[in-house]
């Protein structure tokens, strides 16, 4: 029988609480799939326990699991689904409203005032090409590195994709390593699992033959085997993986923001709309006698001119842009983004907490001297077989190119290393390595009163930014209980009296060389630094000094650390270098600085570092790291280039300031376009634009320099109050060009020229207002393009010119309903247009001093 099938599912934690519809109809679909997935495990042929324990699956049992679609793979993608895109990018409300409006158009009036659609079908188009540009670059990269699995197949010990996982696979698990399946615990050696990003609990899980691993729990200690148990969309943690892996836009400022303002727009368009139908309605000469003669299908064409202005289209389109451009660019330069606000997020940051090994260090150890004490007989055979051990980590690995000759007897019992413990152990039996031997942090495994030239000699090493391990051994173990205990054991579980010191080993590691350079950046950009290390405080010191901290202590030993948060955060404020930092303190570190109102990033590559990378506002994982350590990450350094950082955040710079330059852009039309509308509306007036002349003004004052200014450089530092500053600026300008349109507007209804008539009177009124929100509102986007580079004044430069071929050129005059006006109403454009100007500057002169707009980049 089966032995998956004689176990129960766990109990499941609510998975669907603040879900996007997306995720759920996904979910969904996969909860048909487990049922396919249940009745194809039936149907299996029964599988020799003992032969799968020992060799695993063999080629035919694999391929009947495939054939039977009892394999990892689950349908999620790690970004939006081509159809996801178009839908994101197609079917939004303001194309529905948009769209509607272009029927009703091409339905009852002049097809050249359908020229918003053209715009609508290439904001749409550009949007669906760049974001799927973006998701093939980021799939190409998730699948390149993607975590991989370990499994004993034939007898033979092989590395597959996760996906490539069967039914009863025997996975071989080993300490940093995430287990991929849920699956029933064979052999366990010390293996303990870490299950807090599924189940929120912190304490490492000590496991035993027959107890349950779940998908997406990492292994913290120890190693062992597995035989998978529920595999793709039946494991545990497939929806949680899955929404980790998701293309996101959430969690962001400039997200968050621009989704409110959308909401704001869309119920104000409501009454707005009903009040500019009304108001055309009546300005034919009301609704009965605007319907008789036919008039209402240019009182339907102005209220469609009203709400295709009040719509800020492109602004959603430009913000997703740029974050996937800013995603495909940093791709290129090897660092993946798992989700795209973490570019944003990046330069938000103000506090950024480092992890010393295989971080600020390149990770690798070398033995650089030996310091015996008691040359106990066996010992370099039993620092050979730790080094030889395959679940050394990356320091006892370090052993093994200066000891070869290993212990052959088989132990008795062993307890693998931890992060919490800083130690590991193993007994043989009687022989030539007969007894208990520790390898561990001296501190840890020594008493001060019994021992205190190792602890002296270990002290001076990690003042050289050395790390020291001391190796003891005990003839006899205590007592029964306390003789190398089995998984889930604590420092303060273990007995560590009696011991003796055999052996003082000192390693090296070497520094990362652009380490210092890019502390120095955050340095300058103002964001403070943090070094939280498991290792020794002094060690942890003199790496801190070697990378640029000004520091002349010996660092803070995390042992001493409150457990209460607020005491935490007051020590924080006065520690900067910490060292003995356990997995759940660095947790509680970035909780604490979170708390004190800090923005933090933390960087890190060990399986001991996932937890405070879960809970930092931006986790960053080394690409040497452990899956599970980039599994929670939202940055992903593959080739471990510390110095990507700058660039991460240059381009979230770019992205802040360059989105806030276009928000301005488009609000300000929005707000100029609600304020016309509502005044019309009461005023019963007709609508002074046609669709297609307000098709010039977005084109040439909004879409196309607002394309442009989305993805030139920008180095502005990050400031809070994005939304704030935005609409502090778009309100008042948008005032100003609301103002100037209406004085226009006003002054030509109120004197038409007599030697016109009615119809020629209405469009040199309508080339007036025209002419006014085109001069004004490139005066705002030559204010928000400053400071004036190359690109920036050729850019603002080709607006200018290319509205003085529009006023230029007759087939582009008489296209666009143009015709200059004369006399009094072309000076009262002028003055008017250039009082406007004049508002427009001093507006942003006065915001500028206030700190609302910033030319400094």
């Amino acid at each position: 029988m089966n032995q998956s099938e004689s176990r129960d599912r766990p109990p499941r934690r609510d998975l669907t609480r603040n879900k996007p519809k997306v995720t759920l109809l996904a979910e969904r679909r996969d909860e048909h799939r487990r049922s396919a997935m249940e009745a194809a495990r039936g149907k299996l042929a029964p599988v020799d326990a003992q032969a799968l324990e020992r060799d695993g699956l063999n080629a035919a049992q694999v391929h009947e699991r495939h054939t039977a679609e009892l394999s990892n793979a689950v349908a999620h993608e790690s970004s939006r689904s081509v159809w996801a895109i178009i839908r994101a990018n197609v079917f939004t409300l303001f194309n529905t409203v948009l769209g509607s409006c272009l029927v009703l158009v091409l339905l009852v009036g002049d097809p050249r005032d359908a020229l918003f659609g053209f715009i609508v079908v290439a904001n749409a188009a550009i949007g669906v090409v760049q974001e799927y540009r973006a998701k093939r670059t980021l799939d190409k990269l998730a699948v390149l590195h993607a975590p991989r699995a370990r499994v004993r197949r034939g007898g033979l010990s092989l590395e597959l994709a996760v996906a490539e996982v069967v039914q009863d696979d025997l996975l071989l698990l080993r300490t940093g390593d995430q287990v991929p399946a849920d699956a029933v615990v064979v052999v366990s050696e010390g293996l303990e699992i870490d299950e807090s990003l599924l189940t929120g609990e912190s304490a490492p899980v000590g496991k035993s033959t027959g107890d349950l691993s779940l998908s997406g729990s990492a292994v913290v200690a120890g190693h062992g085997s597995a035989r998978v148990h529920r595999v793709g969309a039946e494991s545990y943690a497939a929806a949680l993986t899955a929404e980790a892996r998701r293309f996101s836009l959430v969690n962001s400022e400039i997200r968050n923001s621009i989704n409110r303002i959308i909401l704001y727009i869309a119920w104000a368009l409501i009454p707005i709309i009903v009040l500019v139908i009304n108001g055309q309605m009546n300005a034919h000469g009301g609704w009965a006698a605007a319907i008789a003669s036919g008039d209402w299908r240019i009182a339907v064409v102005s209220a469609v001119a009203s709400i295709v202005a009040m719509i800020p289209e492109g602004l959603v389109l430009l913000t997703s842009i740029s974050f996937g451009m800013a995603a495909v660019k940093l791709a290129r330069s090897q660092v993946l983004v798992q989700e795209l606000p973490a570019v944003e997020g990046l330069a938000r940051v103000d506090m950024v907490c480092l992890d010393k090994t295989g971080t600020l260090t390149e990770g690798r150890m070398e033995l650089a001297g030996t310091t015996v004490f008691e040359a106990v007989p066996g010992w370099e055979q039993v620092l050979a077989w730790l080094g030889a051990h395959p679940n050394a980590n990356a320091t006892a690995a370090a052993l093994s190119s200066s000891y070869s000759d290993g212990v052959q007897d088989r132990p008795i019992s062993e307890l693998d290393f931890s992060s919490a413990r800083k130690f590991s152990s193993v007994t043989f039996g009687p022989g030539a390595v007969a007894g208990e031997w520790v390898l561990g942090a001296p501190e840890v495994v020594l008493q001060p009163e019994f021992h205190p030239e190792p602890l002296a000699t270990a002290f001076e090493a990690a003042g050289r930014g050395l790390r020291a391990l001391v190796l003891a051994h005990r003839a006899q173990a205590p007592s029964a209980e306390s003789a190398t205990p089995g998984p889930g054991v604590s420092a303060g579980d273990f007995d560590l009296t009696g011991l003796v010191p055999v052996a003082l080993l000192v390693f090296r590691e070497k520094v990362r060389p652009d380490a210092a350079e890019t502390l120095e950046y955050f340095r300058e950009q103002g964001v403070a630094l943090k070094i939280i290390s498991g290792d020794n405080p002094r060690t942890v010191a003199a790496v801190a000094r070697d990378v640029g901290f000004d520091f002349t202590g010996d660092g803070y030993d995390a042992r001493n650390l409150p457990e209460d948060i607020d005491a935490l955060a007051q020590v924080l404020q006065h520690e900067s270098v910490l060292g003995r930092v356990t997995p759940e303190q660095k947790k509680a570190i970035v909780l604490a600085l979170q708390r004190s109102g800090h923005v933090v990033a933390m960087t890190g590559d060990g399986v001991n570092d996932a937890l405070a990378l879960k809970h930092a506002d931006i986790g960053i994982a080394m690409g040497s790291g452990a899956a599970a350590t980039k599994a929670v990450s939202r940055l992903v350094l593959l080739d471990g280039q510390f110095s990507h950082l700058p660039s991460v955040v240059a381009e979230g710079r770019r992205v802040i300031a360059n989105v806030e330059r276009v928000a301005n852009l488009f609000l300000t039309k929005t707000t100029y376009a609600i304020i016309i509308s509502i005044v019309i509306g009461i005023l019963m007036w007709r609508y002074p634009f046609l669709p297609r002349q307000l098709s010039i003004v977005s084109s040439m004052t909004i879409g196309i320099p607002a394309f442009f200014l989305a993805l030139l450089p920008n180095a502005r530092r990050y400031q809070p109050g994005f939304l704030r500053r935005t609409l502090m600026f778009a309100i008042p300008s948008g005032t100003i060009v609301a103002m100037c349109i209406l004085a226009v507007y006003s002054y030509a209804t109120t004197f038409p020229n007599p030697l016109l008539g009615e119809e020629l009177a209405v469009r040199e009124a309508q080339t007036a207002v025209t002419m006014t929100v085109l001069l004004v509102a490139l005066w705002v986007l030559g204010a928000l393009a400053r400071p004036f580079d190359k690109w920036r004044a050729l850019l603002v430069a080709a607006m200018v010119i290319g509205l003085a071929l529009v006023m230029a050129v007759p087939f582009a005059r008489n296209f666009f309903a143009l015709d200059i006006p004369r006399g009094g109403l072309l000076a009262v454009t002028i003055a008017v247009t250039a009082m406007g100007c004049l508002a427009i500057e001093l507006l942003y002169r006065f915001l500028k001093k206030r700190g609302a707009v910033s030319e400094r980049e």
